[in-house]
C-alpha cells in the first residue's frame, strides 16, 4: 500500500514555489524510487512526471503516487516526443499554474535529490542553477573512459565555441527562474538531448542571465536502458556548430552596422 505523504511548506525561502519536472518514458522501475527521494530531500517542492505514454505503465505508477500525495503530479503526453518537447511541456505547465522555478531532472537516479538543496539555496541568487559535473567537488560514478571523455569534450567544445563561461553545458539537473524562462523564446527550441541543455544555456546567456554552477555527484544508471545514443551525439555537434556560426555572423553584421554608421572605433 502505498504511503500517504502529508504536504509540508510549498515555498523554499527566497525561491518560492518550486516544480520538479522529472521526463519519463519506460521508467517503471524507476519512477517511484525518484518521486520518493525527491519528496523526501525537497519536501517543500513539487513534482511533475512528464510522461510519454510508457508502454511499460510508468503513467500509471505516476498517477498512483499523485494519488498519495498532493504535491506529486502527472503530465500525460501523446507519445515519445524527446526530452526537449517533455521539459518545454513541464515549463508550460509550472508558468500557467504560478510556479517561480523549475527544476529539470533525469527519471534513472543519475541525479542525487540530495544535491537538490544546495541547488536551490544557489537560486536565491540567480536565473540558472547548473548542477555540474565539471567543477571542483563533483563527483562522476561508473561512467567509462569513453563517456567521461566524450562528456570533457563536448562540454569543452560547447564552451569555446559559443563563448559561454560554463564548464557543464550538457548537464541536465538545473534550476530555473521562471522570470527568466518569460524573457526566453522557448517556441523557437527544437533541439533535444545534449544539445537541448546547451540551447537553453545559450539562450539565458545571451539573455544576461546569471548562471550558477553547483557540484554534485553524478551516477550512471542502475536499472533500466540509457536513452543515449551516438545519434544524440552528432546533434548536439552539429547544433553547436551551426550556433556558433550564427553568432559570429550577427557579430560581423553588427561591426559592419557600426563601420558603416561611422560609430566604430579604430584603437
Amino acid at each position: 500500500m502505498q504511503e500517504t505523504i502529508r504536504p509540508a511548506m510549498t515555498e523554499v525561502p527566497g525561491v518560492g514555489r518550486v516544480l520538479v519536472v522529472i521526463p519519463t518514458f519506460n521508467e517503471a522501475d524507476n519512477v517511484s524510487t525518484i518521486v520518493g527521494r525527491v519528496r523526501r530531500a525537497a519536501p517543500q517542492v513539487e513534482v511533475l512526471v512528464a510522461d510519454d505514454n510508457s508502454p511499460d505503465g510508468t503513467g500509471t505508477i505516476a498517477e498512483d503516487l499523485a494519488r498519495a500525495d498532493s504535491q506529486v503530479h502527472v503530465l500525460h503526453r501523446e507519445g515519445k516526443q524527446g526530452l526537449g518537447a517533455a521539459y518545454l511541456a513541464g515549463f508550460a505547465w509550472a508558468r500557467q499554474r504560478g510556479f517561480d522555478a523549475v527544476v529539470e531532472m533525469d527519471a534513472d537516479g543519475s541525479h542525487d535529490p540530495r544535491d537538490l538543496p544546495a541547488l536551490l539555496a544557489a537560486a536565491v541568487d540567480a536565473d540558472v542553477v547548473i548542477g555540474s559535473r565539471w567543477t571542483r567537488g563533483a563527483r562522476v560514478v561508473n561512467w567509462p573512459l569513453r563517456r567521461l571523455l566524450l562528456s570533457r569534450g563536448g562540454n569543452l567544445y560547447a564552451r569555446l565555441a559559443l563563448g559561454m563561461p560554463v564548464a557543464d553545458a550538457t548537464g541536465g539537473y538545473r534550476v530555473y527562474r521562471s522570470s527568466l524562462l518569460d524573457l526566453l523564446d522557448l517556441e523557437s527550441v527544437s533541439s533535444q538531448g545534449y544539445s537541448f541543455q546547451v540551447e537553453l544555456c545559450r539562450l539565458a546567456h545571451r539573455a544576461g542571465a546569471r548562471i550558477a554552477e553547483v557540484p554534485i555527484t553524478f551516477a550512471e544508471r542502475e536499472r533500466g536502458a540509457s536513452k543515449m545514443s551516438p545519434l544524440i551525439v552528432i546533434e548536439a555537434l552539429w547544433r553547436i556548430t551551426g550556433w556558433a556560426m550564427d553568432d559570429r555572423r550577427t557579430a560581423v553584421r553588427r561591426g559592419w552596422r557600426a563601420v558603416t554608421a561611422g560609430q566604430a572605433r579604430w584603437p
